[in-house]
């Protein structure tokens, strides 16, 4: 058995050994997999499934708050983790516990026997187990990637299933057009299951209704069938059924309106009917979703830059990494800069497949510079240099630096007694993840 010293993160680098490549799309081998585990996917709390490229992860945060407030246990499956594998899965509301997590993870490496298979596709078969052997009234599942062949869509009978907004991204994975990726998004629809459909482009939306119409889903359209919109400082949700007027998210950007109110109609459809409204508006009060839009009040990093004092930066992380979530962060700078005024910096870092001057256009003319730094060592990345050249291309005045304290010295440097920096660190869940270890 794994030991307490070794814990889940020796398992977890030998799961990564047993593939070539990070990413290899296909159920094969995690059917194969499940059903030596007995299919533990077919013994699952109901289901959630939700897709997308942008705002998975807070719809399955509003869900879990609004769930939880409705006295539902509730475990989540999200990707990828900021700090601890450990965030990945959770029971009940809480991460898996250590120990628990080494003995379920070295329990599947036994049962795969050294046969190739992803670190996502084998991770997910070891929540799978986690999740089936521990009762809760629904669990709320996120797609890692794509949706038809991503191994989470093992499961066959979700209650719900949820395709947030699709934008261009993973595009040497999923296909070189909007149409494509929404279509293997899509993957998820079952027949005779619901699907709440976020905001979408005219070609995203129309790949979306011909699968739906392929399997035999039934669509509730973001726009048509349901909508939100801001009034008078509260968030006021519409649909058929009539409105619903509830506080504004706690989660910060205009994007998270539209997140809430997907989550808003997922909940309807699973619960059956209309969850009161304190309910909805406890999940949209308490939600918490880490390294997103997220402001950092206190640790070291915001002591080295001067504290919380009132004439201090603020700074920001978000893990956002395309150019949808890029306009959307755009927006939200812009908004608190109507509230505050301050000069906006740019931290930034970048995966390889990434679209770097799509990432900075939005900033143009918003942020005064941007300022390029390493991913976290061994996660690759865009060189800093090439980085800093695609935002001064987007129209930035761009530089590098070489770490995230570094950049936001920097960033302080620039700015000058007097005039108070807005610095968002964004570009990557990698560098995120990183900036929260270092501030914690």
């Amino acid at each position: 058995m794994t030991t307490k010293a070794a814990g889940s993160s020796a398992v977890l680098a030998r799961l990564l050994e047993l593939h070539p490549k990070r990413i290899d799309l296909t159920l094969g081998r995690i059917e194969r997999l499940a059903a030596a585990l007995g299919n533990p996917e077919r013994a699952l709390p109901p289901v959630i499934h939700v897709a997308g490229t942008n705002g998975k992860g807070s719809v399955v945060a509003y869900l879990k708050g609004m769930l939880q407030a409705a006295g539902r246990a509730v475990h989540a499956y999200t990707s990828p983790h900021l700090v601890s594998f450990r965030e990945r899965i959770e029971l009940a509301g809480a991460p898996i516990a250590e120990d628990a997590l080494a003995a379920l993870l070295e329990e599947v490496e036994q049962v795969n026997a050294g046969a190739p298979i992803t670190f996502f596709e084998i991770t997910t078969a070891a929540a799978f187990l986690a999740f089936a052997r521990q009762p809760a009234d629904a669990l709320l599942l996120e797609v890692g990637l794509g949706g038809r062949l991503d191994a989470t869509n093992l499961v066959e009978t979700p209650k719900v299933t949820v395709i947030t907004p699709v934008s261009l991204d993973h595009q040497e994975f999923l296909g070189a057009t909007l149409g494509q990726i929404a279509s293997e998004k899509a993957g998820i629809l079952k027949k005779d299951c619901t699907a709440v459909i976020g905001p979408q482009l005219p070609d995203a939306e129309a790949a979306i209704e011909a699968r739906a119409h392929q399997v035999g889903a039934k669509l509730l359209l973001y726009g048509s069938d349901f909508m939100a919109h801001e009034e008078q400082g509260r968030l006021i949700y519409q649909d058929t059924d009539g409105l619903m007027d509830l506080p504004l998210p706690r989660l910060e950007g205009r994007h998270q309106l539209e997140n809430a109110a997907v989550a808003i109609a997922a909940a309807k459809v699973f619960f059956g009917a209309a969850p009161a409204p304190e309910t909805v508006a406890a999940g949209l009060r308490t939600v918490d979703w880490p390294g997103r839009l997220q402001r950092l009040k206190q640790g070291p990093l915001v002591a080295a830059s001067g504290g919380d004092e009132a004439d201090a930066p603020d700074i920001w992380i978000d893990g956002g990494h395309n150019p949808a979530a890029a306009s959307a962060l755009a927006q939200a700078m812009a908004d608190l800069d109507e509230r505050l005024s301050r000069p906006l910096y740019l931290v930034a870092a970048m995966g390889v497949n990434k679209d770097p001057g799509g990432f900075f256009a939005p900033f143009a003319g918003l942020a005064r510079r941007a300022i390029a730094v390493p991913l976290p060592e061994g996660q690759g990345g865009i060189p800093p240099r090439d980085l800093a050249a695609a935002a001064a291309e987007a129209g930035l005045a761009a530089g590098v630096a070489a770490n995230p304290a570094d950049a936001i010295g920097q960033a302080l440097s620039d700015a000058g007694a007097g005039e108070p920096p807005r610095i968002l660190v964004t570009g990557s869940l990698f560098l995120v993840g990183e900036i929260l270890k270092e501030n914690a």
